[in-house]
């Protein structure tokens, strides 16, 4: 038998070996588990998903929490980070952008001179441009009994915040899993084809919601730094404007 038909008998051999080698590893990655090196939450009802979410969000002691909220007063951006004891971020609307800061009980609120003035109004009266200036740029601190103080103490309460927003109608069913930024998450949907409201929950480490789209297109928020710790203090005395009982009326 000569060398060169040794040759081709090998390469035959070879072949089927090959085939059902490739046959092997295309079943065990159809069959791969989808859950492997996750939390587990991916294998549990939608509802138990759903709950094991809100428990990890509700024992954080921080979050940052941005995105879109659309409501019958209009569209507004929101970028706070918020823990227990207060929070600090900004409030986007139409015509204006503040930031707020809450440290215990007080709360802070700081926004250009137009604002004060309201010249996306209208407004330029001579007591409303002094106003404006005098504020320009200062927290003015928002007595407790006035009547925008539990509005705006609102966008900074962790736990209101989280419990107002991430609330799903409907029935809950499992969705895909897919991916909020590098991490692997499984979609819980409310309602028929999510127009309930959709959450994404994290497979990797605690259960945390990553990702919500409140029902009836009123917005999209991104929930991360779970559990990171920030710097709270309130703003020093040369920054801050205190008007006693009531905020200006400009």
């Amino acid at each position: 038998m000569t060398t060169r038909s040794l040759s081709v008998r090998a390469r035959r051999a070879a072949l089927p070996v090959a085939l059902c080698a490739g046959l092997a590893t295309a079943v065990t990655a159809c069959s791969a588990d989808p859950d492997e090196g996750t939390n587990g939450v991916g294998k549990l009802s939608a509802t138990d998903i759903e709950g094991k979410a809100r428990t990890a969000a509700d024992g954080a002691d921080a979050v940052h929490l941005s995105g879109t909220l659309v409501s019958k007063g209009g569209s507004y951006r929101i970028d706070m980070r918020l823990k227990g004891t207060g929070a600090t971020g900004t409030v986007t609307s139409k015509n204006s952008t503040f930031g707020l800061l809450r440290v215990g009980d007080e709360l802070f609120l700081k926004a250009d001179a137009g604002f004060w003035s309201h010249k996306d109004k209208g407004g330029d009266s001579g007591s409303a441009a002094a106003a404006g200036k005098q504020l320009d740029d200062k927290y003015v601190k928002v007595p407790s009994g006035d009547p925008s103080y539990q509005e705006l103490r609102g966008f900074t309460d962790k736990s209101a915040l989280l419990k107002g927003m991430l609330g799903l109608q409907g029935e809950l069913s499992k969705g895909d899993r897919s991916k909020v930024g590098e991490v692997r998450t499984i979609r819980v949907k409310a309602g028929e084809d999510g127009e309930g409201g959709t959450l994404d929950v994290s497979l990797q480490g605690t259960p945390y919601p990553l990702r919500f789209e409140r029902a009836g297109g009123a917005g999209v928020l991104e929930l991360g730094d779970w559990n990171q710790d920030f710097a709270l203090a309130p703003p020093s005395k040369d920054a801050t404007v205190d008007y006693g009982r009531q905020l200006p009326k400009t």
